[in-house]
């Protein structure tokens, strides 16, 4: 196997790791809704990893934390809900990956407003997947707990939005700041 496959596999691996520790920790973790969902910094190991690596490695970070956040803390209805929520969601995060070239290619050149921008679509683009997964579960799945005469969409997109538009922000924040302040983290030694 050669050094960039292993060093791949390695932060895949770590990154996956750092984010299910980052969720469990509560003081780094925000958790006040019933059905699950948090504001934490856990998205953020697997939009670095997307942004290293591109889609294939955020992809595949995004599903190891999922499967270890099925493990460690599920909330589990059905099993199509599980493979949705945790199999899915998590997994659509590392979509981020797609703009991992054009990061890289704005912190080359210096060019701030683009870094920022792409940063930000990408960090958008994962978590609106999620967001998506999360709503279409609340929708099949927690249909009961929407107040009576609410529609269900309407409850699963309040619902869900209201961890994860927080989420996404501070994802944005964080990720911005690493890679503006440490912006030889996102190149891959050779």
């Amino acid at each position: 196997m050669n050094s960039k496959r292993t060093l791949f596999l390695i932060e895949v691996a770590i990154f996956a790791a750092l984010a299910i520790v980052l969720d469990l920790v509560p003081f780094l973790s925000f958790k006040i809704w019933a059905q699950g969902g948090s504001v934490s910094f856990a998205m953020i190991p697997i939009f670095i990893v997307a942004f290293r690596w591109g889609i294939k490695g955020g992809l595949l970070a995004g599903f190891l934390f999922g499967i270890l956040q099925l493990i460690t803390n599920p909330f589990i209805v059905h099993i199509a809900q599980a493979f949705l929520e945790y199999g899915l969601a998590f997994t659509l995060l590392g979509m981020a990956g797609i703009f991992a070239k054009p990061v890289k290619e704005a912190l080359q050149n210096g060019k701030r407003r683009s870094y920022f921008t792409y940063i930000t679509l990408g960090v958008f683009l994962g978590c609106l997947f999620r967001f998506l997964a999360h709503l279409l579960a609340g929708v099949v799945f927690f249909a009961e707990y929407a107040p009576e005469g609410q529609p269900v969409w309407l409850y699963s997109t309040i619902y869900n939005g209201s961890y994860m538009l927080p989420a996404f922000i501070l994802s944005t924040i964080v990720v911005g700041f690493v890679f503006y302040k440490q912006p030889r983290l996102i190149k891959i030694s050779s």
